[in-house]
């Protein structure tokens, strides 16, 4: 019997099961494995565009023998099932290193030659690509129009890049700019709340369409190599972790000698014969394809005011130590660390201020990459309180960075005590057990950081996350489990 077109899943049609692991296969977005309901509402609106009353009926329009008309259909079901949540700087601590050590130093680094190379993979709408020229022509300024700069913009979506290459906006993409921002980047449109992004920082950008999981078996159409910087950041969450990880080796391989890549909090370090080195610096995941150690040079002067996504959390991620702002899990309430408008108009106690200077300090010497200096003061500042649960996380990724597995799980297991909702900790104890082979009490961790981020809002960021939306934690954690583990209840 032919499945109707009604809300109801049609799970157990054979063909709705061989479209579904095309789209995976295809796509790399193993998001969809257990996540039937959501495929489907997608699928139905092409098979409504198309006036098809099957999924066996849909899948012959993919293989039609007219193979143009087959491949834009696959364009159109591609555009339907991505994700492209994004705004103008977003992640504003990876923006902040960006102008205050990546690209000063990438600027350094090819001054005789003048020219500059960066790949924004994954740039949805463009947002990302575009506010790495905003901050390269702020940063070269008159010389701008002497160098060669060539940044690029790619995305499976093409429906996202023929927005990007408009480079019309609303106000929901503007939302961590001030005013005064908004005026100098874009023009206002005539009619509605659009804005048009400024030419001088259109022209710096190409946008082409592009599966990342072409890199893997050789058939990129476009031929990458020699980058100076690739920003690739939350966009391999959606895959399979064993292809997440061959795509940052991949993208590390494109690279030029020094050049630096750029992940999430989440992403799977690159691997390339010892080549690729991480490089801890304030808020971001670092990497550069090095020959030989690397020296950081000191930070540069504080740039300009940048703009705030609206959120202080940031964390420290996965062996990669992140120096941010702390901010408590939720669901928790203990010894508050205040903003620093707060600060100044707020009371506090002498071990509030002590607390608040040791996080203050960690952060910097995090960025250095003194991560013994870190730990230590992390150890000072628990020692002042020593139920702060977000201190107790800070100290396990710090060991974890560190290679201390041991002393990092037994932070991590501190910091739930203390917050059983502490959804990062339940994250990334869930992945450093699993590493090490206990795969069941992993597996429990990582179930709970799930239905933990599934009750917020898909787009609420996770405290001490580094920007993770709930869904993008929830898609991560969904990475390390088997298909057979994944509708397993939730055990505490």
């Amino acid at each position: 019997m032919t499945p109707s077109l009604s809300a109801s899943v049609p799970a157990h049609d054979p063909a709705f099961q061989m479209l579904k692991q095309r789209i995976i296969s295809r796509t790399g977005h193993a998001y969809y494995d257990d996540k039937d309901p959501a495929l489907w509402e997608r699928i139905r609106r092409r098979l409504s565009a198309t006036g098809r009353q099957s999924c066996a009926d849909y899948l012959r329009l993919l293989d039609h023998q007219d193979r143009d008309l087959g491949a834009a259909e696959w364009q159109a079901l591609e555009s339907e099932i991505t994700i492209g949540e994004t705004f103008f700087f977003r992640y504003a601590e990876q923006f902040n290193a960006l102008r205050q050590t990546i690209l000063p130093e990438i600027i350094r680094r090819n001054r005789d030659g003048r020219r500059i190379r960066i790949w924004s993979a994954g740039c949805a709408t463009g947002a990302e690509p575009y506010s790495v020229a905003i901050v390269l022509r702020e940063l070269l300024g008159a010389e701008t129009e002497n160098w060669s700069i060539r940044i690029i913009g790619t995305d499976i979506n093409e429906a996202f890049l023929e927005t990007a290459r408009a480079g019309i906006y609303g106000n929901w993409s503007l939302r961590a700019l001030s005013p005064e921002q908004r005026l100098r980047y874009f023009i206002k449109e005539p009619q509605g709340d659009r804005v048009l992004l400024k030419p001088e920082y259109r022209g710096m950008v190409l946008f082409q369409q592009h599966n990342l999981l072409s890199l893997l078996d050789h058939s990129s159409p476009l031929q990458f190599s020699d980058f100076d910087l690739i920003l690739c950041r939350n966009v391999l969450i959606y895959f399979r972790m064993e292809d997440a990880i061959r795509v940052m080796s991949e993208l590390g391989a494109r690279l030029t000698l020094n050049g630096w890549l750029l992940a999430g909090t989440a992403d799977p370090g690159p691997v390339l014969a010892g080549e690729m080195r991480y490089v801890p610096l304030p808020g971001t995941a670092s990497y550069r394809r090095m020959a030989q150690a690397l020296e950081i040079d000191s930070p540069l002067p504080a740039p300009p005011a940048r703009p705030q996504t609206g959120t202080k959390t940031v964390g420290l991620a996965q062996r990669k130590v992140k120096a941010a702002k702390p901010k408590p899990s939720a669901s928790r309430k203990p010894r508050p660390i205040p903003s620093p408008q707060a600060l100044a108009v707020a009371p506090q106690s002498p071990v509030q201020h002590e607390i608040t200077d040791h996080l203050e300090q960690i952060r910097t010497l995090a960025g250095r990459g003194d991560l013994a200096q870190a730990r230590s003061l992390c150890r000072e500042a628990l020692a002042g309180d020593p139920v702060h649960p977000v201190i107790h996380y800070y100290d396990g990724v710090i060991a974890q960075a560190m290679a201390q597995d041991g002393e990092a799980e037994a932070a991590f297991r501190k910091a739930l005590y203390l917050d059983r909702q502490f959804a990062m900790a339940h994250y990334q104890l869930g992945v450093l057990l699993v590493r090490k082979g206990n795969r069941a009490a992993g597996v429990r961790h990582l179930q709970n950081a799930i239905e933990i981020a599934r009750k917020l809002g898909d787009d609420e960021t996770i405290p001490e996350g580094g920007g993770l939306s709930a869904a993008e934690l929830s898609a991560a954690a969904m990475l390390h489990l088997e298909p057979s583990s994944r509708n397993r209840s939730v055990t505490r």
